[in-house]
């Protein structure tokens, strides 16, 4: 077997720990001897043990004079576990196959210099466009201070999102709903638009797949949100309402009351400003954000230059007039378009998904 087969293993364990240990990165490890597979581990909780240290007990004497593999440059700095790269060295291994280096500058090449001059033979580089892509959040969000934004629209082929009278339930089939929700469980936070919780009622939570529920945000400057909305409703204590009313009025102690959280973000032209917001999840240790709508969210996101990556599902329907994803963006010279990379386009149900980048 090559280090790429092995490496394929652990960056499938990696994806185990996807929604459980952000704002951490997923990493997968796999600990082989003799050609064979003797101990594998991932990350599977936010400060809890890292993949090489769960797959160094699982193997115990036996990691003596084998070759490890996983997707993440071994960290070297004391966070909520102790460092793993000593633990590597003390427990024998001869071999280390990394993915990709850690970008966190506590890290950051230190990981496989530790190795190196403690005699251990490393290799980098292997599946690391994969391991990067895996990881294009906790990337971002370690060297820039801002979470990695996602917008997922669904909408049909002549591109709306909604008919002329408002009506969106469903645009996209099943099987392109059941993505959706797995991209939920995925990411740190799903973003709406107070407009859409209004006129859908959406819960925002993972129902078509298994997978834990996301952190619910809502933009609401003027604290408009209904408080028998189902988002209000299921679990109150994973959403998070932002305006940027004044602070004590009587429906924010309410909703304070029930466990929601109340975020003051300022506002202008009675929209909520969204770089400082986004800086404030950042803090909150929301490492990824899926924005699910509606159209003046998606404009505002696209016109700052705030998004990184587009998910956009194509229902195979016409529907005429009716409201557009990026209503909100005005382009004179077809030049002047928001242009992003595909990167993937295939069919999910009856639906074509587009995934590209900015």
């Amino acid at each position: 077997m090559n280090d790429e087969y092995y490496m394929e293993i652990a960056l499938e364990l990696a994806t185990r720990g996807a929604g459980y240990v952000s704002p951490n990165p997923m990493v997968g490890a796999v600990i082989v001897k003799n050609g064979k597979i003797i101990a594998t581990g991932y990350h599977q909780l936010y400060g809890k043990e890292h993949a090489e240290v769960k797959a160094l007990k699982a193997a115990g004497d036996q990691a003596r004079g084998s070759t490890m593999y996983v997707t993440l440059e071994p960290c070297v700095h004391y966070g909520k576990t102790p460092p793993c790269a000593p633990q590597i060295i003390a427990a024998g291994v001869k071999r280390v196959v990394i993915a990709m280096k850690d970008p966190n500058p506590l890290v950051a090449g230190k990981g496989v210099s530790m190795l190196k001059e403690a005699g251990v033979d490393v290799k980098v580089g292997v599946l690391e466009k994969r391991a990067k892509k895996l990881n294009e959040a906790f990337v971002k969000y370690i060297t820039t201070g801002m979470p990695f934004v996602v917008l997922k629209v669904a909408q049909t082929a002549d591109g709306k999102i909604a008919t002329c009278s408002g009506s969106s339930k469903w645009i996209t089939c099943e099987e392109s709903r059941k993505v959706a929700h797995r991209l939920r469980a995925f990411y740190d936070a799903v973003l709406v638009g107070i407009g859409t919780v209004i006129m859908d009622n959406p819960m925002l939570n993972v129902r078509l797949v298994e997978g834990r529920n996301p952190v619910k945000v809502v933009l609401d400057s003027t604290l408009r949100i209904p408080e028998d909305a189902d988002v209000v409703k299921n679990e109150p204590e994973r959403l998070v309402v932002v305006t940027s009313v004044e602070e004590g009025l009587p429906k924010e102690k309410r909703l304070k009351d029930v466990g929601v959280r109340v975020w003051h973000v300022r506002g202008i032209d009675g929209k909520i400003e969204l770089e400082p917001l986004l800086k404030v999840m950042h803090d909150e240790g929301i490492a990824s954000i899926l924005v699910e709508g509606g159209s003046s969210v998606f404009s505002s996101f696209l016109r700052e230059g705030l998004v990184d990556k587009v998910l956009i599902f194509m229902a195979p329907k016409i529907s005429g007039k009716g409201l557009s994803a990026f209503d909100g963006i005005r382009v004179e010279d077809i030049k002047n378009a928001k242009e992003f990379v595909v990167s993937e386009c295939k069919m999910v149900g009856k639906d074509i998904m587009v995934e590209g980048y900015f």
